[in-house]
């Protein structure tokens, strides 16, 4: 307990701390027309060994081989193969902004049939579409698996996802992304944690760094920026020049609990109006302890098992009736709690309790 307690300090003292620090408006939002583009494609990899899709059960990598062969001047028509080297897979990329063709991404490669590992694997030529249904890119290379399979005649273990990997630098860009960012006067901030005061926060710095008014704030998650009154060469040189402004951000009050690992994350803000609280355990335990009765000597009796069994019911000691008086900080009766040896599962059940009753003024997460 003394090892947890340390724990849940050492978490309260980093959460403070990061609160207490400024934060570059870069890592505060995100600048409109400036993001990525999702990519998909459909493919084939080939070269596992023996450990592909069954063709029986995955008709669709039969079609797509068939394809691929065709185009390359293979005539399989009217044949029937049934190779366990090959696997039909799922190919996604994200584009990253301003990408220029000839560069290169990085892919995640997943099966979508029955293959049990795509370790070894090669992905055949590849192309990746976007939303609009046109090809960006094109992926090919070696697959990474983050996983292995061992097996036997009688069993088979496995550890991680061998099922899905990566290719980095797989994919080579073909096609650009339209967009003009030099033409653009009117650029928005989007607050990825919309907080009036945090966007307000940020117009009043960019304003003082440029001396003059740039910003606007419109609502609580959008800034826009008057680009022509920056009087600067370009877009890219107002960007870079805000990016690296520091605002102090604004944070709502918020107790996030994790009930599997016990683990307890709470904001600097979250306080407690005045409430008692009372907490114990009961604990029921059930013995069998049977019994063997033999008959007497030379009698024509029968050895009898006769069932016993022992139940009891315990109330473990637990927290008494405590208040807890009006404007406590959490970190306060997270503390206390720590120093009455209370285990984190019951601390969550405390919290959850305290929210209940109306108490508790943050918003609390469950996962």
């Amino acid at each position: 307990m003394k090892c947890l307690t340390s724990l849940i300090c050492a978490a309260l003292f980093w959460a403070f701390a990061a609160q207490a620090s400024p934060v570059r408006i870069k890592d505060l939002v995100d600048f409109d027309g400036v993001r990525g583009n999702d990519l998909v494609g459909y493919g084939l990899v080939v070269g596992l060994d023996g450990t592909g899709d069954g063709l029986r059960n995955a008709p669709f990598t039969e079609d797509i081989m068939t394809n691929i062969l065709e185009r390359l001047g293979v005539n399989v028509t009217g044949e029937q193969f049934r190779p366990k080297n090959v696997a039909a897979v799922l190919v996604t990329a994200t584009l990253p902004p301003f990408a220029r063709a000839g560069g290169q991404i990085d892919v995640t490669v997943s099966a979508i049939g029955d293959a049990k590992s795509l370790m070894g694997g090669t992905l055949v030529m590849t192309p990746l579409n976007a939303a609009d249904g046109e090809i960006y890119a094109v992926s090919q290379g070696t697959i990474i698996a983050g996983g292995a399979v061992a097996e036997g005649d009688a069993g088979r273990v496995t550890q991680g996802v061998p099922t899905s990997g990566v290719i980095p630098a797989g994919a080579r860009i073909e096609r650009e992304i339209e967009f003009q960012l030099a033409s653009i006067n009117d650029l928005r901030l989007a607050l990825r944690d919309a907080d009036f005061t945090t966007a307000g926060r940020i117009e009043r710095a960019i304003n003082r760094d440029f001396g003059k008014r740039v910003a606007l704030m419109l609502d609580s998650g959008t800034v826009q920026l008057d680009i022509p009154a920056t009087q600067m060469r370009s877009v890219a040189h107002v960007l870079g020049r805000i990016e690296n402004i520091e605002v102090q951000p604004e944070r709502k009050a918020r107790v996030v609990v994790d009930q599997r690992s016990g683990t307890i994350v709470l904001g600097e803000d979250v306080r407690i109006s005045r409430v008692a609280v009372s907490q114990g355990n009961l604990t029921l335990r059930i013995q069998e302890q049977p019994l063997v009765v033999q008959p007497n000597p030379f009698s024509d009796g029968e050895t009898v098992v006769v069932p016993r069994t022992n139940a009891a019911i315990q109330e473990e000691p637990g927290i008494g009736l405590a208040e807890i008086r009006a404007g406590t900080s959490l970190s306060e009766v997270i503390a206390g709690l720590n120093a009455l040896g209370v285990s984190p599962r019951d601390m969550i059940d405390i919290l959850k309790s305290i929210k209940a009753a109306g108490a508790l003024h943050a918003e609390f997460v469950v996962r």
